[in-house]
């Protein structure tokens, strides 16, 4: 076979693959279709539940049973994937309806997973058998092929009311989202309702039955003002409050305290425990210092205690929450759907119009569908009474005719040739017989016990009962208020059946107002390891475990906490870093990166020294580089409110080796070949930190200073250079230009 090679420029084939991969995505994996609100792989799973027979009168059927159908026959996709879409469905805590009935361990509100499938079992809820998959049999919606071409599945299911809004759906295409807040089955229908009866209604006129979204965990929308937009535009943010009452001790000793009762949807999940820890960080930071305890005491309903001190303001305490928790949160809404094949953005008005039309098709469909039936129906029943009033003739040719054939043609076409009749008036009577295919066939199989009185009475009644559905059904198909009053009384009937009270609140609500009162400045211990990671400490706790922390860490002092601490680098730089940035932690805590909270850049930049910056305004600096300068700087010069500024002008290929407070005569300076020099502080001579600085020491080629120190002539010092300890006191005191003498290790 000759080879079609297809010439192409690259750039256009990614772009039109990558299109075609996205839509692919959008259509087909992210975003609900507006006719049934349904993602593919939810309706396929209804889909196989349904071919399952799992309905809610049939007993639970394993979760990997129902997984393995829809993978198998409609879904080519991961097992996981589909077992979540199976477990969201059925979890009330996330859905306006919950579709699916779980049995077993289906995850719960504060995040918790799903037992694995091979545990849990399911079956479909009578809302869902009723609302979403009746009349699938009726030709309602139309079938296509599955991924082999071996299975039919429906391309929409037939569901009665517009579940795009009372379950909502979340989904991340390529290049766009979905996100539709769940909505009250209730006013959906009657605000469906009014457009029918109202087809210029407008989104305001349709508001007043559907008042907002109703979360399935309550809580509180506080911008009720601001959803006609979002309803007219399908865009917009809602902001949500949860529901929190407060409950004033009333015995003695008894303390105040905040309970939740309501959360916002979008804690649902992990978040719930993120909000605990949350709160629990704002009391340890003394951000909300009158919050002693908080305790979630949850079961079937939310209910988180957050227990205050004595006297504390508890509505200030709540306001504090709104504006730093989950508590009050926002939802953005993209009302993103698939509509006639393609995405779309649509407002409230838009969605429940294609709901209205979509009812009608597949009202239009199913009563097309019952009529041809019944029309079927009324010609063999026509037939039927026909032959019951000459029953005799007709049992004569059945007897008379060699075989079916002939008998077949004698009823439907008058044939008498070949039958063998008792007299001439039968024969004469057959003649006249013009049957129906269909008549002869119910006939020829018609049982002689049909043929009681009864029977023949019941055969009548049923024939006016059908003759009766097909004047139904042709009023209804003919006059379209008649099918629009149809589609309306099915819809009375699931509100009377299933619909619920609202959940949320809507109301206006000015936003939260929190001043955070300035923490009181208090003494605290500041300790970095070598790593780099800072973190602040309680004196007290650093009493009690000193020799550890010492240890463990390179630099530890104390200082305020409302103070900063300056970190200088070996490249000349000054950086700042608030205490109140760093968390206040237990010995053993590794604290935070402080490349996290300040300008310093461990990838580029070593801290050489570390001093608490309130200190400096009092205080002069030894600078020493390790080329061998040095000079004494005033503290005033580094005092800034910059994060960051240079704080030594350095020479080509040179860097600092030490920062010290002159708090003593002497500097010992020590070398990287292990020599030292010691001399006077006063002769480095006081310059501008833009200054060089002068020869600190008289180098050899090839030598560099490591470290420097300050002790007083008469004080015994030992430091370690190299893991070794060296009598730093054991230099002679000589002039600042001498050259280093060999330094004596213990």
């Amino acid at each position: 076979m000759p080879e079609n090679i297809i010439q192409t420029e690259f750039s256009a084939e990614m772009q039109q693959s990558f299109i075609n991969y996205s839509m692919s995505v959008i259509t087909s994996r992210a975003v609900p279709d507006v006719r049934d609100g349904l993602k593919p792989v939810q309706r396929r799973v209804l889909y196989a539940m349904n071919e399952l027979g799992l309905n809610a009168d049939k007993p639970h059927r394993k979760s990997a049973r129902i997984v393995g159908d829809t993978m198998g026959k409609y879904h080519p996709h991961g097992d996981s994937s589909i077992y979540e879409t199976l477990v969201v469905l059925s979890q009330d805590f996330k859905k306006g309806m919950a579709l699916v009935d779980g049995h077993g361990n289906f995850g719960s509100i504060e995040g918790d997973g799903a037992a694995a499938m091979r545990y849990t079992e399911a079956r479909l809820k009578r809302f869902t058998q009723e609302v979403y998959l009746a009349d699938l049999d009726k030709n309602v919606v139309d079938f296509v092929p599955n991924f082999d071409e071996t299975e039919k599945e429906p391309s929409v299911l037939p569901v009665r009311i517009p579940n795009v809004l009372v379950n909502g759906s979340e989904g991340i295409a390529v290049g766009m989202t979905t996100s539709i807040p769940p909505h009250n089955l209730s006013e959906v229908v009657d605000g469906m309702k009014y457009l029918m009866d109202y087809p210029d209604a407008s989104c305001a006129e349709l508001m007043q039955f559907i008042k907002g979204p109703d979360f399935p965990t309550g809580g509180i929308v506080t911008n009720k003002d601001e959803l006609l937009a979002i309803y007219e535009t399908g865009r917009g943010k809602i902001k949500l409050r949860g529901k929190a009452e407060i409950i004033q001790g009333k015995k003695r000793g008894e303390k105040d305290c905040i309970v939740i009762t309501e959360i916002p949807y979008t804690m649902i999940g992990a978040n719930i425990g993120k909000f605990l820890n949350d709160v629990m960080e704002l009391a340890e930071t003394r951000k909300l210092p009158d919050i002693t305890d908080i305790s979630n005491q949850s079961k079937e309903e939310i209910r988180i205690v957050i227990e205050l001190k004595k006297g504390a303001d508890a509505e200030k305490i709540l306001q504090g929450l709104y504006k730093k928790t989950k508590l009050e949160d926002s939802f953005g809404v993209n009302m993103l759907v698939i509509d006639d094949g393609k995405p779309k953005v649509l407002g409230l008005r838009e969605i429940l119009e294609r709901n209205i039309a979509f009812q009608m098709e597949i009202n239009t469909r199913k009563y097309t569908t019952l009529l041809q039936k019944d029309r079927e129906r009324l010609e063999i029943q026509e037939g039927l009474m026909a032959a019951v009033d000459i029953i005799d003739l007709i049992i004569e040719i059945i007897r008379g005719s060699k075989d079916l054939k002939m008998a077949r043609g004698c009823l439907t076409e008058g044939k008498t040739e070949g039958v063998n009749f008792k007299t001439k008036t039968s024969e004469r009577q057959a003649r006249k017989l013009s049957f129906t295919e269909a008549q002869a066939t119910a006939i020829l199989e018609l049982r002689l016990s049909k043929l009681i009185g009864l029977e023949i009475l019941q055969l009548r009644k049923e024939h006016q009962e059908t003759a009766a559905r097909i004047r139904e059904y042709e009023r209804l198909l003919g006059d379209e208020k008649a099918m629009m009053g149809a589609i309306k009384k099915d819809l009375d009937r699931i509100k009377k059946n299933y619909g619920v009270p609202r959940r949320t609140a809507i109301e206006n609500q000015a936003a939260a107002v929190f001043e955070e009162a300035p923490a009181e400045a208090a003494p605290v211990v500041f300790a970095m390891n070598r790593f780099g990671y800072g973190k602040a400490m309680d004196p007290a706790v650093f009493a009690k475990n000193q020799e550890a922390v010492l240890s463990d860490n390179r630099v530890v002092f104390t200082c305020m906490s409302d103070a900063r601490v300056g970190l200088f680098t070996r490249e000349g730089a000054l950086h700042q870093v608030k205490m109140k940035d760093l968390p206040l932690c237990k010995p053993r805590d590794k604290g935070v990166p402080l490349d996290n909270i300040s300008n310093y850049d461990s990838t580029k930049e070593t801290i050489i020294a570390v001093l608490p910056m309130e200190t400096l305004e009092s205080q002069t600096l030894i600078f020493l580089t390790e080329q061998g300068l040095g000079k004494r700087v005033s503290g005033t010069e580094l005092i800034s409110s910059k994060k960051t500024i240079a704080a030594c002008k350095l020479g080509a290929e040179d860097g600092l080796a030490a920062v010290l407070p002159q708090t003593k005569a002497h500097v010992a300076l020590l070398t990287d070949t292990g020599t030292g020099l010691r001399y006077p502080v006063e002769e480095l001579p006081l310059q501008k930190k833009t200054a060089l600085g002068v020869k600190a020491a008289k180098l050899s080629s090839g030598q560099h200073i490591k470290a420097a120190y300050v002790l007083d002539p008469k004080e015994e010092l030992t430091a370690v250079l190299e893991d070794r300890p060296v009598r730093i006191s054991a230099l002679k005191c000589r002039k600042r230009e001498a050259k280093t003498e060999k330094l004596t290790f213990e």
